[in-house]
């Protein structure tokens, strides 16, 4: 049942008592076959299994975000520069691509039929001084489809643009404070069981999105909140790793002229916010001197574009040496200058204390706090994005563009922009 500490997905997914072929990880996206019952067909699951570890690697040219204390997970799909064809054109897309429709049904019986998504991700596990990157995987949670785009992604390794499809999934069950009743899987494949049986042991989350669809996943999606205060271990890039070289980079290139790091921390602010589908328009800098704890200015639209309403977004700046951290009195800056209805962004080369992040948790104020790792690695997007991978080329416009990006206007001012 257990090896090595993990249990053992093969255990799980085929006991001796059940006599099913098993269901396989070798891919990164992995489904059993359709089950007949009932006159309909279901799948019965589709299992996701990403491997940080080959994150930029040529056979893995994206890179998959977990955020499981928030259950969200942004996953791409499994086209490859070398694949020929739309994003369609591979398996593992098409699985995804049949799940999304069933997963965005508006009716009780399209989701009945939805394949639960269970993640996992490869863990590297020691034995003997040894790192074993390879053939150990954690479950991270069972997820519903939220959003599917059809994104363009660039091979770091060729420099080759390629589509493909980008998920976000709302993460309803987790590894640690729960877990799934594989019977619900066992019960999914079982073709002698119709779709309402086959539901009787699902978690009451699954239960309830099946049954109140979209306007149910706020509810039912997993959050942490013992686990939102990070070490600054955790707030930085992994040592060794692309990000930790671009955020060493970032820091020597804006040390000596921190002001023009505004620009880029609007840029990173402005990514961070729409990558949660927030329809974020950038403002200006404020000047450099009397800003009052604000560098930058932006606006969120909140709603539909037929009935919205502007959030005005108050930013921060901090370039400080990686290995330091923000203090609460620096946060508090911030927030003293956020009217109701406002929100804050500060975005650092460094960590937040652990104070400054429990009294923003604590006291319920609305700052998103970007830190060392997740400026590092939105940057290198970025820089993949638009300026073909050549980060000196994205940090040296930051540095032509920023004094044209200064205004001296109020901040209430960008709802009319």
């Amino acid at each position: 049942m257990e090896l090595d500490g993990y249990i053992n997905y093969h255990w799980l997914t085929s006991p001796a008592e059940i006599d099913r072929p098993k269901v396989m990880l070798e891919a990164g996206i992995n489904a059993p076959s359709e089950v007949s019952t009932h006159g309909s067909t279901r799948r019965p699951l589709i299992a996701i299994r990403s491997s940080p570890w080959k994150a930029g690697h040529e056979t893995n040219p994206w890179h998959d975000e977990f955020d499981l204390d928030h259950g969200h997970v942004r996953y791409f799909g499994d086209h490859k520069p070398t694949t020929m064809g739309l994003p369609g054109a591979t398996r593992g897309n098409r699985l995804l691509l049949e799940a999304a429709r069933l997963h965005a049904g508006t009716t009780r019986d399209e989701r009945l039929l939805a394949p639960p998504l269970l993640l996992f991700r490869s863990i590297t596990v020691h034995r003997e001084s040894r790192a074993i990157v390879k053939g150990h995987v954690e479950f991270c949670g069972a997820a519903i489809i939220e959003r599917l785009e059809h994104v363009v992604q660039r091979d770091p390794e060729t420099g080759r643009s390629f589509p493909n499809i980008a998920l976000d999934l709302a993460v309803v069950v987790g590894r640690d404070t729960d877990g799934i009743d594989m019977r619900w899987i066992d019960d999914r494949r079982d073709e002698a069981l119709g779709a309402e049986t086959a539901l009787r042991h699902a978690p009451d989350q699954w239960v309830r999105w099946v049954k109140d669809g979209r306007v149910a996943i706020s509810g039912v999606r997993r959050r942490v909140l013992a686990s939102s205060v990070k070490a600054a271990k955790d707030q930085q890039p992994v040592p060794g790793t692309i990000e930790a070289d671009v955020l060493s980079t970032l820091y020597r290139f804006y040390d000596g002229r921190k002001h023009a790091f505004e620009l880029l921390a609007s840029q990173v602010a402005a990514e961070v916010l729409r990558e949660s589908g927030a329809r974020y328009k950038e403002g200006w800098l404020s000047r450099s001197s009397g800003d009052g704890g604000v560098d930058f200015i932006g606006r969120i639209d909140m709603g539909s574009l037929a009935a919205s309403t502007p959030v005005v977004v108050l930013g921060q700046a901090k370039c400080i040496l990686p290995s330091s951290s923000v203090s609460p009195e620096q946060v508090a800056r911030v927030v003293a200058r956020l009217r109701r209805g406002w929100i804050g962004v500060y975005v650092t080369t460094g960590s937040f204390s652990k104070q400054a992040q429990i009294e923003i948790i604590d006291d319920q104020y609305p700052v998103v706090l970007v830190s060392g790792g997740t400026l590092a690695s939105t940057v290198r997007r970025m820089a993949e994005a638009s300026y073909g991978g050549d980060l000196d080329a994205l940090l040296q416009a930051t540095v032509e563009k920023y004094a044209g990006a200064i205004t001296h206007r109020r901040p209430e001012e960008v709802i009319s922009m």
